[in-house]
């Protein structure tokens, strides 16, 4: 299955994780909704809404930025029609836009609070429920989440309670919406990194420049989801997907394409649960 003429409205799509899922979907020659709030560049937040669309463009793919914020309705529900009227319907969403904040109660004030869980949560929970109406209409449509696995667990809350609770809410959606759409052959799927993935937000955020040296590309995580968007809808929903293992039983044995540096143990990510280890063979550790 390709995705040429396929329509995907991805979210935070002017870099990191989006944007190379945008970029692994335009070389099959697909349609790419480029949906971001960065129209001006930032001096520590590479690309625009704008460049994205370029490259997307130059990597075979049709592409439509459009300027949105998915804290507000009426933007999201204008991006969704504005996108289905150009190519005709919508056949993908991927709901990854996210904002992080690694800080305790008492440190994370109410704006930042309203923020992730605007952005995460109630973002991922309104972008899907514009994009539901067209999908119905789709011939195998997925709904993609760059969330975590739903491990209750006091270790993944306990120093960040707030960013958590945000995360979780987007893998709630997954767990909700697969059972309630299931009839319609709409999947929702959740995709997480077992490891840190090496995009500028997470320099700034938690890893500085040495820290990305212990990380993976974005190449696992557009690779994973390529092969997510391309299996049968009705027979793969409700997933909550490490990338690794999700990859390995796809068939992929070399995961040391996706190191930034060979010669680093890998930085594991957060909400990975202990129950999920790295497939056989895979290891953490320095590259042999």
């Amino acid at each position: 299955m390709s995705l040429k003429n396929k329509t995907l409205f991805i979210t935070g799509a002017s870099r990191g994780i989006g944007l190379a899922i945008a970029l692994r979907a335009a070389k099959d020659g697909a349609n790419v909704a480029v949906a971001a709030k960065t129209v001006e560049p930032h001096p520590k937040l590479p690309g625009t809404v704008y460049t994205a669309a370029e490259e997307i463009e130059r990597a075979g793919g049709k592409a439509l930025p459009i300027v949105c914020d998915i804290r507000f309705e009426e933007q999201v529900q204008a991006a969704v029609e504005q996108t289905a009227a150009k190519f005709g319907g919508i056949d993908i969403c991927v709901n990854n836009a996210s904002a992080i904040q690694l800080t305790g109660t008492l440190a994370t004030d109410m704006k930042r609070y309203d923020l992730m869980n605007g952005i995460n949560a109630r973002g991922t929970y309104l972008t899907s429920r514009c994009c539901i109406p067209h999908l119905k209409r789709a011939a195998n449509p997925h709904v993609l989440m760059l969330s975590p696995p739903l491990d209750m667990n006091a270790k993944w809350f306990k120093n960040h309670t707030a960013y958590t609770m945000a995360k979780f809410g987007m893998s709630m959606c997954v767990l909700g919406m697969s059972a309630e759409f299931a009839d319609d052959g709409i999947a929702f799927n959740a995709l997480w990194p077992r490891t840190g993935i090496a995009t500028a937000a997470i320099r700034n955020a938690l890893a500085g420049d040495e820290g990305m040296r212990h990380c993976r590309t974005v190449d696992i995580l557009s690779d994973a989801a390529y092969r997510i968007f391309t299996k049968p809808a009705r027979e793969f929903t409700g997933n909550f997907l490490i990338d690794d293992t999700f990859l390995a039983g796809e068939g992929v044995a070399d995961f040391d394409k996706y190191r930034v540096d060979p010669t680093k143990t890998l930085m594991p990510d957060f909400f990975v649960p202990d129950s999920m280890p790295p497939p056989t063979g895979v290891s953490l550790g320095p590259a042999r």
